[in-house]
């Protein structure tokens, strides 16, 4: 009898803490989802304003090219043309990955302060035990 008088059963958990926790993770998810999925969207966005441009730029410079008459101003225009297109090209991209890192940053942020919040409250749980 003693012995079993000194055996302690383990402290149940609080059940309501814990589905409180739960609500709170799924909040954080869906959270961190909703962030993301509207990152996706402002980058999808962004880059059919950037094509629409270029289609436009292209055209235009097109018309430019063709008006041009000396074979060394064509020749200058195509040269001026690659240019700008490849400095407006990497531009773009680095617009592009900018908003990717930026709603990526965000998404994991929440999803971060979630966690230390989870771990805080596992202490807290088990202190009371």
């Amino acid at each position: 009898m003693k012995v079993l008088g000194e055996f302690r059963m383990p402290a149940m958990p609080d059940m309501e803490a814990l589905a409180a926790a739960q609500r709170r993770n799924i909040e954080a998810l869906s959270t961190a989802n909703r962030v993301a999925l509207e990152g996706a969207q402002a980058v999808a966005r962004r880059h059919m304003e950037i094509m629409q441009a270029s289609v436009t730029e292209m055209t235009d410079a097109m018309k430019a090219f063709a008006s041009a008459d000396a074979p060394h101003d064509k020749a200058t225009k195509q040269a001026e043309l690659a240019k700008a297109t490849y400095e407006k090209a990497v531009a773009n991209l680095q617009e592009i990955a900018d908003l990717i890192q930026k709603s990526n940053s965000e998404a994991l942020s929440v999803l971060n302060k979630r966690f230390a919040e989870a771990m805080d409250e596992v202490k807290g749980l088990v202190g009371k035990g």
